[in-house]
């Protein structure tokens, strides 16, 4: 079983694989998803969309859809893979999402949320959670919520993550529903509270591991977006605040130097090693490291040069040493 006391959230255009090596260096522990992949690129797409390193342990595939048979045929080949868990997006508001009719839509049809944990828990040996928002639209009653994770909870579901705003499917942006509706933590902990045996984790607003701990006091695990994306070496002491694990916080520099050599291995392969249409280029890996250095003197002079230099078609893992040259004090 997976202790999901810290979670990194999917970020779509992020938390790829060259994104959560990175993380995994820094924390053997908090718990790694992809970015949302939907059905119908992983049983019709041209590319390999599940491909990892095996690094990345514990990770979870997050699976955009709501047809129940594509969702169960995703989640046996998700098996095969030896993805550690499968979540299912019930929180994305966009509208490209709607149209596709999954993500934050389908918190007004728990039933058939139910019929894909059912279905894809039946079919594999993998644990199916679910990610939800505290409500959409006018349907953000405290009541609305309960029907809702009570319904799929009955169908096997033994983990939600809620997101703890509401999503409003009109009128607002997928930016702007990350931060103008009202957070309401207390409802996720009333949630926990009224349904204990259920592991709940909370997303949403948190910026820091003090946050975290702060929340574990009410719920089972916390996960955390942006923040970690814009800081990531927050991750290097989240074993130890978190997890009670025992070891030393891996240093920025050891960070710059395994991360170099990673790049130099990736920049080295074909586009059919790498499993991707375009030659690998260090950019594709650097440009998740621009916040490794923040709050340090030197800080912008590292993001600097790594904007400047690493998508040249020559850049490589000396490109990001010679970044974290501008850095003092590290």
């Amino acid at each position: 079983m997976i202790s999901h006391k810290l979670s990194v959230a999917p970020m779509l255009d992020w938390t790829d694989k060259h994104c959560r090596y990175f993380y995994r260096l820094m924390s053997a522990h908090t718990v790694l998803y992809t970015e949302m992949v939907t059905t119908g690129a992983i049983l019709h797409g041209k590319g390999d969309y599940l491909s990892y390193n095996n690094a990345e342990h514990p990770l979870v595939l997050q699976l955009g859809g709501s047809d129940v048979k594509a969702m169960t045929e995703c989640a046996k080949i998700a098996e095969q893979y030896g993805y550690d868990e499968i979540n299912i997006n019930v929180g994305c508001p966009s509208e490209r999402v709607q149209n596709g009719r999954f993500g934050a839509c389908l918190m007004a049809e728990p039933q058939l949320v139910a019929d894909c944990v059912s279905e894809m828990q039946a079919a594999t040996t993998v644990p199916v959670t679910v990610k939800s928002r505290i409500g959409i639209d006018d349907l953000d009653s405290y009541e609305f919520l309960y029907q809702f994770i009570d319904t799929v909870a009955q169908a096997g579901c033994q983990h939600f993550i809620i997101h703890a705003r509401k999503a409003w499917l009109t009128g607002l942006s997928p930016k702007q529903n990350r931060d103008v509706p009202p957070l309401d933590y207390s409802r996720v902990y009333q949630i926990k509270r009224d349904f204990l045996p259920l592991k709940i984790s909370i997303n949403g607003g948190i910026k820091s591991l003090a946050e975290a701990k702060n929340h574990l006091q009410h719920i089972d695990g916390v996960m955390i977006g942006r923040e970690i994306y814009n800081n990531p070496y927050m991750l290097a002491t989240v074993d130890q605040e978190v997890y009670g694990v025992e070891k030393v916080a891996i240093s920025r520099e050891q960070v710059i130097h395994l991360m170099a050599d990673y790049i130099d291995t990736y920049v080295s392969t074909t586009p059919e090693q790498a499993n991707s249409h375009h030659n690998p280029r260090a950019w594709h890996v650097l440009r998740h490291m621009l916040g490794l250095c923040n709050g340090l003197a030197g800080a912008r002079q590292y993001r600097r040069y790594l904007s400047e230099c690493a998508g040249k078609s020559d850049a490589n893992g000396d490109t990001l040493k010679e970044a974290f040259d501008k850095v003092h004090c590290a």
